[in-house]
């Protein structure tokens, strides 16, 4: 652990004059370096020829290995439209979209309900270096596409990304205004590769509000294959870390292979339930899991019907 005295010398030296701008400058010269790495990755998809999704994984400014999946997915769609939204981002440091804003030149719309985004974009080199718009809005089916629209977003783009924590079935089961070529949505890993339910709907939806647990949130895989074989989309595959699924709008699949919910599903190992006083419990019983969650509501989203956790998952999860 640092000293104290560490502790009040990073105090000190965050307070002076122009430490700011040195570590803005210190972080902008470790994404040119990330850029640079990312850039090399990209070069290499041609060389491997990877035969599997999880191979073409690698991370840049996206939490995990989504950088590259959706990089191997934009070479074999090769969407016309070089345009993506983004809904739930974070401060967008880190992002689905970030390196194909940087990289492709994409230019595209970043929402989020706080203002972390905007300050970073409008703060850095982002604002004048690439066409990305930051919004801040609290997300819901009845204006999500007033929101891309009245930014400039309608009809076919490139690629849109769903993680919100929520309700991420019902915003895209809503979107009617763009026409996606690729689609990444997060799901709920927990649920396992069979059920097909989401949390019911509700527009003040937030995770930690719901359950102390935070784990009661999103959609199965299961569901989100149910809605892109309902809007003619291909699943093609889960990222390794069992967090993000991807879609193709059929007409531009091509030769890229089809996965059911069964073949394609990745299981998570994150460990991030909660305990009651908001601790990590790193809980790893999936049936645990499960059990603190079982009693809470559940829409199958084949049937309508309203059931529980529990009932639609059993003590299983993702065995």
């Amino acid at each position: 652990m640092p000293s104290d005295f560490a502790y009040k010398s990073l105090r000190k030296f965050a307070s002076a004059p122009g430490a700011r701008h040195l570590l803005q400058r210190f972080r902008a010269d470790q994404d040119e370096m990330r850029l640079a790495i990312g850039r090399l990755e990209t070069h290499l998809l041609d060389i491997r020829k990877p035969t599997r999704l999880e191979d073409t994984e690698f991370k840049v400014f996206s939490q995990f290995g989504e950088d590259g999946i959706i990089q191997h997915l934009v070479r074999e769609v090769a969407p016309q439209e070089t345009t993506f939204v983004e809904i739930g981002t974070g401060d967008y440091r880190e992002s689905n979209t970030r390196f194909l804003l940087q990289n492709n030149n994409w230019r595209g719309l970043v929402i989020d309900g706080g203002e972390d985004h905007v300050k970073f974009v409008l703060g850095s080199g982002l604002s004048w270096r690439q066409d990305v718009e930051p919004v801040s809005a609290f997300v819901t089916r009845d204006n999500v596409n007033d929101l891309m629209s009245s930014n400039g977003y309608s009809g076919k783009i490139g690629l849109l990304s769903i993680d919100v924590d929520g309700i991420d079935y019902w915003l895209w089961d809503a979107i009617n205004v763009v026409d996606p070529a690729i689609v990444v949505s997060e799901y709920n890993a927990l649920w396992g590769p069979d059920a097909t339910i989401t949390v019911p709907y509700d527009p003040a939806f937030v995770n930690s509000e719901k359950h102390y647990s935070q784990i009661y949130f999103g959609t199965s895989l299961g569901a989100l294959v149910h809605q892109a074989t309902k809007r003619g989309y291909r699943f093609v595959g889960c990222a390794s870390n069992g967090a993000n699924a991807f879609f193709v709008r059929e007409d531009v699949a091509g030769d890229l292979p089809a996965e059911t919910s069964r073949s394609g599903y990745r299981e998570s190992r994150f460990l991030t339930a909660r305990n009651e006083d908001g601790t990590l419990s790193r809980e790893r019983s999936v049936a645990t899991r499960i059990a603190l969650i079982g009693h809470l509501p559940v829409i199958d989203v084949t049937s309508g019907e309203e059931t529980t956790v529990a009932a639609a998952v059993g003590g299983a999860g993702n065995a």
